[in-house]
């Protein structure tokens, strides 16, 4: 799968900007402030049909404009396919591909695998377990669409469901038998999520462990482990243990929804006891298993963003990286950079075209 053009028009900073790109290697550089995380951000936006750095729609549209438009020209299994992502102040976002709007955004997930590795991606490990569990969804969903509406299904019963418990406490009343159906409903969402989750961890660690080793060439052992309620009883028993608990604080206090995936390195957290290097070791190697992964489930290389890899890394781990995608298990590579010849120098090194786009 490769992207041929992109065409912005009101997307953040840019008015109107058209790119065509190459095959293999694509690098944007410029000085700070300039657009070239937009650019790649534009890329993401075509995936996922959001912005992987701003979640508020709106604030991507330029300032002062009524509207964005984001245009991709891809050619996937042969054909030539059209996307399209548009939003107006005050409208909903629409997404078209070959001219057709799609009804559910989630029909687009997976369509158009792709990996960023950002340092934005540090969140997964300084905030909390929303982030990662995220992160863990959005892995699954891009090769399993059954997934992705598990999930969708579970959090509309989990609001439904904390909803009651706020007006039993505002109403003085309780119904048992009302709770008992979403209860049930929770269960079965949530069951087969935990086991989706747990058979995808079961493939992914090893994968991921490999990387971390040929990134870092380290001695330390790396792991990744999977926290949830599951793991002590069934789900439905769980809600009724913690039936008091709910009541007095007026939502779900126990589920997949609060479930967690804890990064450690020999044997204790990264967050604490992992180097600012060993941090961005370890969130790299966790997104090349997610490319590893994806493509093993789709038989499709996914676009790879690498969005100002230089941040924190030396350029003798950088230039490990990009050897990393030096053959054919790797597509189509666009990177970030604020110094030209920095970029130049590290891609020079591995036997792909390339090209250099300066902001």
């Amino acid at each position: 799968m490769v992207l041929k053009s992109l065409s912005l028009l009101n997307y953040k900073n840019f008015e109107s900007k058209s790119f065509t790109f190459n095959t293999k290697i694509n690098c944007i550089v410029g000085n700070n402030g300039i657009g070239k995380t937009n650019v790649l951000d534009a890329i993401y936006h075509l995936s996922f049909g959001k912005s992987y750095f701003n979640p508020v729609a709106t604030q991507n549209i330029k300032h002062n404009e009524a509207f964005f438009v984001i245009n991709g020209d891809y050619e996937k299994d042969g054909k030539t396919e059209k996307v399209v992502i548009s939003l107006k102040r005050g409208q909903k976002k629409v997404i078209k591909r070959n001219g057709k709007a799609y009804e559910k955004f989630s029909e687009h997930i997976g369509f158009l695998p792709l990996v960023i590795i950002s340092p934005a991606d540090r969140d997964l490990i300084i905030e909390g377990s929303t982030t990662r569990r995220k992160f863990i969804d959005s892995v699954i969903s891009q090769s399993d669409k059954s997934y992705l509406a598990l999930v969708i299904s579970y959090n509309k019963i989990l609001a439904q469901r904390n909803a009651l418990l706020k007006y039993f406490a505002l109403n003085h009343t309780f119904n048992a038998d009302t709770l008992e159906v979403y209860n049930g409903q929770l269960t079965d969402y949530g069951t087969a999520i935990f086991e989706k989750r747990n058979a995808f961890l079961k493939t992914f660690i090893p994968i991921f462990k490999a990387r971390y080793q040929a990134i870092s060439n380290g001695n330390e052992t790396v792991d990744l482990v999977y926290h949830s309620d599951l793991f002590k009883n069934n789900l439905n028993t769980l809600l009724q243990n913690a039936l008091n608990k709910d009541k007095a604080l007026q939502y779900t206090s126990i589920g997949v929804h609060k479930d967690d995936l804890l990064f450690n390195i020999d044997g204790h957290p990264i967050k604490k006891f992992g180097s600012q290097g060993q941090q961005k070791s370890f969130l790299i190697a966790l997104k090349l298993a997610q490319f590893d992964f994806i493509k093993a489930q789709s038989g499709v290389n996914p676009i790879l963003l690498l969005d100002d890899i230089f941040d924190k890394l030396d350029e003798q781990r950088v230039s490990q990286i990009i050897k990393l995608v030096d053959d054919e298990n790797f597509g189509q590579l666009f990177i970030s950079d604020t110094h030209a010849e920095r970029t130049e120098n590290a891609v020079k090194q591995v036997h792909q075209s390339y090209e250099v786009f300066r902001l």
